[in-house]
């Protein structure tokens, strides 16, 4: 009775005050007037007359800058995506941070930064989850279930495209309430859906905001970011990070596919998760594509089918089936361009599209090759081989944090710089200055690009496999160590010639006199203890 009648007090608060988010947007700015007036800019506090924290020096109401570079020719419309110049079809005024102050009212910190100041580093490091504690690994598993059961406090999604979001009566926002977990799956949906051209007509499926260009590894970045923030509110605990999978150790066995971890195989349904896992109550959302398609809908709440999965079990395509090596991961990391011409997954000795997946490890691109992360996902068959479904299965979240660490590591060895990353002639939402599609406040591909523990606030612990050596390696190696063997023996043979010579010499001195003073006892000692020192 108490639930029922807090639900209706909330119900109520919602209908009078209409403070409703759209998609990925704030609620104070998603009433009719905000949408109207193109402004997201509230208060940390509330206080009228303090946008953006200003009274307190911690941000400003400013334009928006969208990107407006040409993009690839993959995408061959204007005017017609919502996504296009992101947000600009939503709002085009929002709140700019300084220092260390952020959030869509900065009224928080950076990442890896708390304090009154924002200005006390934390510590968040990720970790694989196979070396983490029995207890470490139960508290993840909770925490990802108490996820997927709580309402996000700040969002809420819209269910239609941005000319029908006010509804038939133009004054009632078209939105859902949704979980911090299904909203992580809802926002990478949003970024893969096909453009809706009318009643009618196919709508056009070769656009994706965050796979296929050089975007994939920094709107991935965000994403985690995101969820990892979200979670660590939800647990008041700032240091909480996601732990990652390390998916390069070939062979077929899932080694995180276990009942205390992500879910064993069902025994009555190889393509289920074992009921002992809590993951088997798991339902996933945005599974209506052909809705979506026809209809010109947006992915709701709504859940539906349990996750499916049988890793290795994909019996008609033997290359998915056994997880890349460990070798693998290191051909990638040698990679010396982070991309090239076209930008896309066709692109050939670029380290985004291997480690994305596109191309061989050693960075030859092959239609017919999957590799790395794309191989990862493949081997999973089932919910998490499927784009749009992807995020459903929690695997996505340590699969996809692993890639972020091998992405990472690429930045450390090779000290890119920005300038690497292309600023035009990517595919649309995949140039350096675009606005990253759906997330709030707007964050470019270029804010990503950037070495985590020095500027995202959070660091990865890993043990990456040494490399190989190649024959002409091995055959140096050992010519080498025959030379200073030689080396050595020679130089010992000529010690002892020289020994004998000496003694046959000093057999013929005559014996010392009395005159030379002999070491005393107190001197041997001396000298013994001083040699011990």
């Amino acid at each position: 009775m108490h639930s029922e009648s807090m639900w209706r007090v909330s119900l109520l608060v919602v209908t009078l005050c209409a403070t409703v988010t759209l998609g990925q947007f704030p609620r104070e700015c998603v009433t009719p007037e905000g949408l109207q007036s193109g402004q997201c800019c509230p208060s940390p506090t509330g206080a009228a007359g303090d946008e953006c924290g200003s009274s307190t020096g911690r941000g400003q109401c400013v334009a928006i800058a969208a990107d407006n570079r040409r993009h690839g020719p993959q995408y061959p419309y204007a005017g017609r995506d919502d996504r296009e110049r992101w947000p600009m079809r939503f709002f085009n005024r929002t709140c700019q941070c300084n220092g260390n102050f952020s959030g869509y009212s900065c009224g928080r910190c950076r990442h890896g930064l708390t304090g009154p100041n924002c200005d006390q580093r934390i510590s968040v490091v990720r970790r694989n989850i196979m070396q983490m504690s029995t207890a470490e690994k139960q508290a993840f598993v909770n925490a990802l279930d108490q996820a997927k059961r709580t309402v996000h406090p700040d969002l809420v999604i819209c269910t239609r495209r941005y000319q029908e979001v006010l509804g038939p009566d133009g004054n009632t926002p078209q939105f859902e309430n949704i979980t911090i977990y299904n909203y992580f799956v809802w926002s990478h949906y949003y970024s893969v859906s096909k453009t809706y051209l009318g009643p009618g007509q196919t709508s056009f499926g070769g656009v994706d905001f965050s796979h296929e260009g050089p975007g994939f590894v920094t709107w991935h970045r965000f994403h985690l970011l995101q969820l990892e923030r979200d979670m660590q509110d939800m647990l008041g605990d700032a240091t909480f990070a996601l732990p990652y999978w390390n998916f390069a150790i070939g062979g077929s066995e899932c080694d995180i596919c276990t009942d205390d971890l992500l879910g064993a195989r069902s025994t009555f349904d190889l393509n289920s998760i074992s009921s002992n896992s809590v993951f088997s109550q798991w339902r996933v959302i945005c599974e209506s594509v052909d809705d979506y398609d026809t209809l010109g809908t947006i992915c709701n709440s709504t859940e539906t089918s349990p996750i499916r999965r049988n890793p290795a079990g994909n019996v008609a395509r033997p290359m998915v089936q056994r997880l890349p090596e460990p070798q693998d991961v290191l051909d990638c990391l040698e990679l010396n361009a982070f991309d090239t011409p076209p930008y896309y997954s066709t692109s050939s000795e670029s380290f985004r599209n291997t480690i994305e997946g596109y191309s061989a490890p050693q960075g030859t691109y092959d239609p017919v090759i999957r590799s790395l992360h794309n191989l990862a996902h493949l081997f999973l068959n089932g919910t998490g081989g499927q784009t749009h479904l992807s995020p459903n299965d929690p695997i996505f979240v340590l699969l996809h944090t692993f890639t972020d660490a091998i992405f990472d590591e690429w930045l450390s060895r090779h000290q890119p710089g920005e300038v690497v990353y292309p600023e035009e002639n990517a595919p649309i939402g995949h140039n350096r200055r675009f606005n990253m599609v759906p997330f709030w406040p707007p964050v470019t591909n270029a804010e990503m690009f950037v070495s985590a523990p020095q500027n995202l606030g959070y660091s990865y612990e890993v043990q990456w496999p040494a490399r190989a050596y190649t024959l002409s390696e091995i055959i140096t190696i050992a010519i080498v160590a025959a030379v200073l063997v030689v080396a050595v023996v020679g130089g010992v043979i000529a010690c002892a010639v020289r020994a004998r010579s000496y003694r046959s010499a000093e057999a013929l001195e005559p014996l010392l006199g009395e005159t030379f003073r002999r070491y005393s006892e107190d001197d041997r000692r001396l000298a013994k203890s001083q040699s011990v020192v």
